[in-house]
């Protein structure tokens, strides 16, 4: 019986022959994840339950990013009671800061999460690492509790949705305008509990990093999750970092999908979301007028490295406007060094931007950029609903790295194009 890749990912760890939409399952979890917000809640459930030990000390991941370093006493507690477990229970993948990253980019980086694995965490862009063709998706602490001790996690099969996307992607543009146009295109109930399949010639010429960016926004159109067929560009990413076998998944021609869209993006410019939802995407030419405050190049969905050249490559030999704080966050602290050794970080600092440890810090409001009531962020990260990033009465945009940067220049809502006279001469990724 044909099926879709998120359907076999399923099967496999069953123990079925075969699934089908709708119908609900205990299933083996490769990977469970938990942060310094959602993993002190599991941990009270864990011990609460009376459980004494964990199902796998090598299959749960602690990652300390939200409020890291921490900000204040509380977020310090927070951090210490994963501290406390992870050494109670030997876990392996416990990441300090000065180690760790922003969770979603850091786990791929590390090659802990991998094709074909079933990947829970407690965090709602945990759907990211369906990039490498893994079915992965967020759960409540009390699940990951639960997932903590028995290592499975009852879930149900999700419909599929299938997008197409066809065309050449014009300069400036990547996978943060593909998903801000797909998601303004269907809105943010569009997918719910669906999973999201990226394919299409678009896909296929689409870096990981790319990858990456478009399923960590599935969950803002209501996704399941958010998954890509691997291929050789999923291949060359993966071998180097794996330290287990790993299996590639492809979904059957004949497989059923809930609804199919076909775009061409040929003639796209670049995205950008107006608050209060990712959803309400329209060309940057519209919002040339909007004046900004703040700007934010980073999260797991935009503070990968090409993510970052791309911002240097713009704002190499230029100033930030005198009316504009840049706050630039590498995702990760491999990330951080590799841009410090090419030059990037230099070039955001001599224009006149700050440079963070990795953290989530300002995409959530926690800290390193809380918005003020009456200011405007231009930001690369996931989420714009409002009081997201501060007061109530501060308003959030989201958009690509390149849009970011060029905002921060101007002033006020940028296309890269308007800045860009000549090509930057930040050494390119190799």
């Amino acid at each position: 019986m044909a099926m879709t890749i998120t359907e076999k990912i399923i099967a496999a760890h069953s123990g079925k022959d075969e699934v089908r939409p709708g119908e609900f399952v205990f299933a083996r979890v490769d990977l469970a994840l938990g942060n310094d917000i959602t993993a002190p809640m599991a941990i009270h459930e864990f011990e609460t339950a009376g459980f004494s030990s964990i199902f796998d000390k090598e299959k749960i991941v602690l990652v300390p990013d939200h409020f890291t370093p921490a900000k204040d006493i509380k977020s310090a507690g927070s951090a210490k009671v994963l501290r406390n477990f992870a050494g109670k229970h030997q876990i392996t993948h416990y990441y300090e800061v000065g180690r760790m990253g922003i969770e979603h980019a850091l786990l791929p980086e590390e090659g802990l999460v991998l094709p074909g694995d079933l990947v829970v965490g407690a965090d709602s862009h945990t759907c990211t690492y369906g990039a490498v063709g893994a079915f992965s998706t967020g759960v409540g602490s009390t699940d990951l509790a639960a997932v903590m001790a028995t290592g499975e996690v009852w879930l149900r099969v999700p419909e599929s949705m299938r997008f197409v996307y066809k065309g050449e992607l014009g300069q400036w543009l990547g996978g943060k305008d593909l998903i801000l146009y797909t998601i303004g295109q269907i809105g943010v109930d569009g997918a719910r509990y669906r999973a999201m399949e990226f394919t299409g010639p678009v896909i296929s010429n689409l870096s990981m990093d790319g990858r990456f960016t478009m399923c960590n926004m599935a969950i803002e159109a209501g996704g399941k999750s958010g998954v890509i067929v691997p291929d050789k560009i999923t291949e060359e990413y993966v071998k180097e970092r794996a330290g287990r076998e790993y299996r590639f998944y492809t979904s059957d021609e004949d497989a059923c999908y809930e609804e199919t869209f076909e775009f061409d993006v040929s003639g796209l410019s670049p995205q950008v979301a107006l608050p209060p939802l990712p959803s309400n995407s329209t060309a940057v030419e519209e919002l040339s007028h909007i004046k900004i405050d703040q700007v934010v190049i980073g999260s797991c969905t935009n503070g990968r490295l090409s993510d970052l050249q791309e911002a240097a490559e713009i704002l190499e030999g230029r100033k930030v406007n005198s009316a504009v704080r840049l706050i630039v966050i590498p995702a990760t602290q491999n990330l951080y060094l590799e841009a410090l050794r090419r030059g990037f970080l230099e070039v955001f600092v001599e224009a006149g931007g700050v440079v963070s440890t990795p953290t989530c810090g300002p995409c959530l409001g926690g800290h390193m950029g809380v918005l003020a009531e009456g200011e405007r962020c231009l930001s690369t990260t996931n989420r714009n609903f409002t009081g997201r990033m501060g007061h109530p009465q501060s308003e959030v945009f989201l958009c690509g790295p390149a849009v970011a940067a060029a905002s921060s220049i101007t002033g006020r809502i940028t296309h890269p194009a308007e800045v860009m006279q000549k090509r930057g001469r930040v050494r390119l990724v190799e």
